[in-house]
């Protein structure tokens, strides 16, 4: 049970601050609408993962091969991703006095769940773990998921947190350089998943 304590905050914290497309929208989303809206974000896993984890259990106890899959989520991920990086390349410093609906939790949800990392974590790290401790009781199960997700959104609403205190200490124009690089760095994660989908797909 101390081990499955352990591992599940260890992993939840590496894979909250592991960068990536999800830690990239807390920032960008906390830097052009406020502390409030990357926790949004960082919330996203608790409400797209309890259907992946059920499929990836699935897959694993039914299924051999989950790359036809895993490549059609990429692809479409990239595509949202690309979409996403383009819209903050627009970004200029009026935007953040537009009084709109920043939609964070949506966007969100739409990465992760386009996102092929929980997909493959649970298949090949997190599912056999909850597999072999359900075997011997739910509530081993539960203690490496609950610690998992912890770290997971608490260490990406820290990110938020700081990412928002700086945001107060600096000029606007700054904040258009930031969210537009931010921009470049979801192109690049949209251009990644694009490759590693037609990879899944097609070898």
């Amino acid at each position: 049970m101390k081990s499955l304590l352990i591992s599940g905050m260890a992993l939840g914290l590496s894979a909250g601050l592991s960068p990536g497309p999800m830690l990239t929208l807390v920032v960008a989303q906390t830097l052009r609408h406020g502390i409030r809206e990357g926790a949004k974000v960082a919330l996203a896993p608790l409400l797209t993962d309890t259907p992946i984890v059920i499929a990836c259990l699935l897959f694993l106890s039914v299924f051999s091969n989950m790359e036809p899959a895993l490549g059609v989520i990429s692809v479409f991920g990239g595509l949202y991703l690309f979409y996403l990086g383009m819209h903050s390349m627009r970004f200029k410093a009026v935007d953040l006095e537009e009084n709109v609906d920043p939609k964070s939790l949506k966007k969100g949800l739409v990465v992760n769940f386009l996102n092929p990392s929980p997909y493959l974590f649970w298949t090949s790290i997190g599912g056999p773990l909850v597999l072999k401790a359900s075997s011997t009781s739910l509530v081993a199960a539960a203690a490496f998921v609950l610690p998992f997700y912890a770290m997971l959104v608490g260490s990406k609403i820290v990110v938020a947190i700081v990412s928002g205190r700086s945001r107060n200490l600096m000029e606007s124009r700054h904040y258009t350089v930031i969210v537009k690089i931010l921009g470049l760095v979801l192109i690049g994660f949209g251009v990644l998943f694009l490759r590693d989908g037609l990879t899944y797909l097609f070898g």
